[in-house]
Protein backbone atom coordinates (compact mmCIF):
# COMPACT_ATOMS: atom_id res chain seq x y z
CA UNK A 1 0.00 0.00 0.00
CA UNK A 2 1.34 3.24 -0.87
CA UNK A 3 2.40 5.33 1.91
CA UNK A 4 3.40 9.23 1.73
CA UNK A 5 5.98 10.66 4.26
CA UNK A 6 7.05 14.14 5.24
CA UNK A 7 10.28 14.82 6.15
CA UNK A 8 12.69 17.29 7.51
CA UNK A 9 16.59 16.89 6.59
CA UNK A 10 19.49 19.38 7.34
CA UNK A 11 20.65 21.34 4.01
CA UNK A 12 23.87 19.16 3.93
CA UNK A 13 21.60 16.01 3.33
CA UNK A 14 22.73 15.72 -0.25
CA UNK A 15 24.65 18.32 -2.42
CA UNK A 16 22.32 21.21 -3.87
CA UNK A 17 21.40 21.94 -0.29
CA UNK A 18 25.18 22.14 0.66
CA UNK A 19 25.77 23.92 -2.52
CA UNK A 20 23.18 26.39 -1.41
CA UNK A 21 24.05 26.60 2.14
CA UNK A 22 25.91 30.06 1.42
CA UNK A 23 23.13 31.92 0.29
CA UNK A 24 20.66 32.41 3.95
CA UNK A 25 17.30 34.33 2.01
CA UNK A 26 17.39 31.51 -1.05
CA UNK A 27 14.02 29.68 -1.17
CA UNK A 28 14.24 26.53 -3.03
CA UNK A 29 11.49 24.60 -4.65
CA UNK A 30 12.20 21.03 -6.52
CA UNK A 31 10.63 21.00 -9.66
CA UNK A 32 11.79 17.37 -10.35
CA UNK A 33 14.59 14.69 -10.30
CA UNK A 34 15.24 12.42 -13.39
CA UNK A 35 17.88 9.74 -12.71
CA UNK A 36 19.84 8.24 -16.04
CA UNK A 37 22.23 6.37 -16.44
CA UNK A 38 24.93 8.98 -17.68
CA UNK A 39 23.67 11.63 -15.09
CA UNK A 40 21.00 12.78 -12.33
CA UNK A 41 19.03 16.35 -13.83
CA UNK A 42 17.64 18.27 -10.88
CA UNK A 43 14.90 21.00 -12.03
CA UNK A 44 14.10 23.82 -9.14
CA UNK A 45 13.04 27.00 -9.12
CA UNK A 46 15.11 29.93 -7.01
CA UNK A 47 13.87 32.94 -5.19
CA UNK A 48 15.44 35.39 -2.37
CA UNK A 49 18.20 36.01 -4.14
CA UNK A 50 20.83 37.01 -6.77
CA UNK A 51 20.76 33.62 -9.44
CA UNK A 52 23.68 34.86 -11.26
CA UNK A 53 25.37 34.05 -7.36
CA UNK A 54 23.85 30.45 -7.70
CA UNK A 55 24.63 29.96 -10.87
CA UNK A 56 28.31 30.48 -9.79
CA UNK A 57 28.12 28.53 -6.89
CA UNK A 58 26.31 25.41 -8.99
CA UNK A 59 28.97 25.45 -11.39
CA UNK A 60 31.93 26.00 -9.43
CA UNK A 61 30.77 22.82 -7.42
CA UNK A 62 32.74 19.35 -8.27
CA UNK A 63 30.31 17.60 -9.02
CA UNK A 64 28.37 20.11 -11.18
CA UNK A 65 28.37 18.91 -15.00
CA UNK A 66 26.81 21.74 -16.44
CA UNK A 67 23.75 24.48 -14.63
CA UNK A 68 21.36 26.34 -16.96
CA UNK A 69 18.60 28.58 -16.17
CA UNK A 70 15.65 28.31 -18.13
CA UNK A 71 13.40 30.58 -17.09
CA UNK A 72 12.09 33.28 -14.90
CA UNK A 73 9.13 34.29 -14.00
CA UNK A 74 7.55 36.31 -10.89
CA UNK A 75 10.81 36.59 -9.78
CA UNK A 76 10.94 32.84 -9.53
CA UNK A 77 14.53 31.29 -11.40
CA UNK A 78 13.97 27.83 -13.05
CA UNK A 79 17.51 25.84 -12.62
CA UNK A 80 18.92 22.84 -14.56
CA UNK A 81 21.47 21.14 -13.43
CA UNK A 82 23.34 17.90 -14.37
CA UNK A 83 25.40 16.32 -11.61
CA UNK A 84 27.98 13.61 -11.93
CA UNK A 85 26.70 9.98 -10.63
CA UNK A 86 29.15 10.14 -7.67
CA UNK A 87 26.29 12.36 -5.75
CA UNK A 88 25.05 11.19 -2.66
CA UNK A 89 23.28 11.89 0.68
CA UNK A 90 19.22 11.29 0.20
CA UNK A 91 19.32 11.87 -3.55
CA UNK A 92 21.43 8.61 -3.85
CA UNK A 93 18.79 6.97 -1.14
CA UNK A 94 15.66 7.85 -3.01
CA UNK A 95 17.12 6.59 -6.29
CA UNK A 96 18.25 3.76 -4.74
CA UNK A 97 14.37 3.19 -3.29
CA UNK A 98 12.51 4.58 -6.18
CA UNK A 99 10.79 7.23 -3.86
CA UNK A 100 8.51 9.71 -5.97
CA UNK A 101 9.17 13.39 -4.68
CA UNK A 102 5.87 15.07 -4.56
CA UNK A 103 7.11 18.01 -3.04
CA UNK A 104 10.27 19.72 -1.95
CA UNK A 105 11.08 22.84 -0.06
CA UNK A 106 14.79 24.07 1.05
CA UNK A 107 16.14 26.67 2.57
CA UNK A 108 19.79 27.53 3.67
CA UNK A 109 19.54 24.75 6.99
CA UNK A 110 16.58 22.59 5.95
CA UNK A 111 14.80 21.28 3.21
CA UNK A 112 11.17 19.86 3.69
CA UNK A 113 10.31 17.17 1.32
CA UNK A 114 7.18 15.16 1.00
CA UNK A 115 7.78 11.45 -0.34
CA UNK A 116 5.92 8.78 -1.96
CA UNK A 117 6.66 5.29 -1.61
CA UNK A 118 4.88 2.19 -2.93
CA UNK A 119 4.96 0.33 0.57
CA UNK A 120 6.13 0.01 3.94
CA UNK A 121 9.01 -2.03 3.09
CA UNK A 122 10.39 0.27 0.71
CA UNK A 123 10.29 3.54 3.79
CA UNK A 124 12.17 1.31 5.96
CA UNK A 125 15.06 0.84 3.32
CA UNK A 126 15.22 4.76 2.31
CA UNK A 127 15.36 5.16 6.57
CA UNK A 128 18.21 2.57 6.71
CA UNK A 129 20.09 4.06 4.10
CA UNK A 130 19.99 7.60 5.53
CA UNK A 131 20.59 6.51 8.92
CA UNK A 132 23.37 4.53 7.47
CA UNK A 133 24.96 7.56 5.83
CA UNK A 134 24.86 9.54 9.25
CA UNK A 135 21.71 11.85 7.95
CA UNK A 136 19.37 12.71 10.66
CA UNK A 137 15.46 12.57 9.53
CA UNK A 138 12.65 13.91 11.12
CA UNK A 139 9.52 12.13 10.04
CA UNK A 140 6.55 15.11 10.55
CA UNK A 141 4.15 13.24 9.37
CA UNK A 142 3.17 9.71 8.02
CA UNK A 143 -0.17 8.54 6.06
CA UNK A 144 -1.75 6.30 3.14
CA UNK A 145 -2.91 5.90 0.87
CA UNK A 146 -2.95 8.85 -1.28
CA UNK A 147 -1.87 12.18 -0.32
CA UNK A 148 -4.92 15.02 -1.01
CA UNK A 149 -3.43 16.64 -3.85
CA UNK A 150 -3.48 13.26 -5.70
CA UNK A 151 -7.50 13.23 -5.49
CA UNK A 152 -9.80 14.69 -7.82
CA UNK A 153 -11.74 17.48 -5.40
CA UNK A 154 -10.21 20.96 -4.85
CA UNK A 155 -9.03 20.96 -1.26
CA UNK A 156 -10.40 24.02 0.82
CA UNK A 157 -6.73 25.79 0.20
CA UNK A 158 -6.65 24.92 -3.59
CA UNK A 159 -10.21 26.66 -4.12
CA UNK A 160 -9.33 29.79 -2.32
CA UNK A 161 -5.86 30.42 -4.51
CA UNK A 162 -7.86 29.65 -7.27
CA UNK A 163 -10.87 32.19 -6.48
CA UNK A 164 -8.38 34.78 -4.83
CA UNK A 165 -5.94 34.73 -8.21
CA UNK A 166 -9.32 35.34 -10.38
CA UNK A 167 -10.74 37.48 -8.06
CA UNK A 168 -7.47 39.97 -8.53
CA UNK A 169 -6.70 39.90 -11.92
CA UNK A 170 -3.70 37.34 -12.02
CA UNK A 171 -5.64 35.59 -15.11
CA UNK A 172 -5.83 38.47 -17.44
CA UNK A 173 -3.25 39.98 -19.61
CA UNK A 174 -1.62 41.48 -18.83
CA UNK A 175 -1.96 40.31 -15.40
CA UNK A 176 -3.59 42.22 -12.82
CA UNK A 177 -1.29 41.07 -9.73
CA UNK A 178 1.94 39.13 -9.02
CA UNK A 179 2.47 35.70 -7.86
CA UNK A 180 4.33 37.59 -5.23
CA UNK A 181 2.18 39.95 -4.09
CA UNK A 182 -0.99 37.45 -4.11
CA UNK A 183 1.00 35.11 -2.05
CA UNK A 184 1.56 38.38 0.61
CA UNK A 185 -2.25 38.89 0.49
CA UNK A 186 -2.81 35.16 1.55
CA UNK A 187 -0.32 35.28 4.10
CA UNK A 188 1.56 32.56 2.21
CA UNK A 189 4.88 31.92 0.34
CA UNK A 190 4.89 32.33 -3.29
CA UNK A 191 6.23 28.93 -3.63
CA UNK A 192 3.56 27.59 -1.61
CA UNK A 193 0.95 29.21 -3.60
CA UNK A 194 2.62 27.98 -6.52
CA UNK A 195 2.21 24.37 -5.69
CA UNK A 196 -1.02 25.11 -4.21
CA UNK A 197 -2.05 26.38 -7.85
CA UNK A 198 -0.58 24.42 -9.85
CA UNK A 199 -2.46 21.25 -8.20
CA UNK A 200 -5.96 23.30 -8.26
CA UNK A 201 -5.57 23.82 -11.99
CA UNK A 202 -4.29 20.22 -12.85
CA UNK A 203 -7.74 18.92 -10.94
CA UNK A 204 -9.87 21.58 -13.02
CA UNK A 205 -8.24 20.56 -16.37
CA UNK A 206 -9.00 16.72 -15.17
CA UNK A 207 -12.62 17.80 -13.72
CA UNK A 208 -13.15 19.15 -17.68
CA UNK A 209 -12.20 15.47 -19.11
CA UNK A 210 -10.25 17.30 -21.77
CA UNK A 211 -7.84 14.30 -22.03
CA UNK A 212 -9.96 12.35 -24.78
CA UNK A 213 -9.35 15.69 -27.17
CA UNK A 214 -5.52 15.88 -26.86
CA UNK A 215 -3.92 13.81 -29.38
Amino acid sequence: MTVIADITVPADAFELGRVLQEFPDVEIELERIVPLQESIIPLFWVSGTDTADIEAALTENQHTESVAQLTTTDDKTLFEVHWSTEINGIIEALIDTRAKILEAIGEAETWDFRLRFSDHEQLSEFNIALTEDGIPVTLRHLYNPTPPEETSTLSDEQREAIVMAYQHGFFEVPRGITLTELAENMEISDSALSQRMRRALAIVVEQADVSESIP
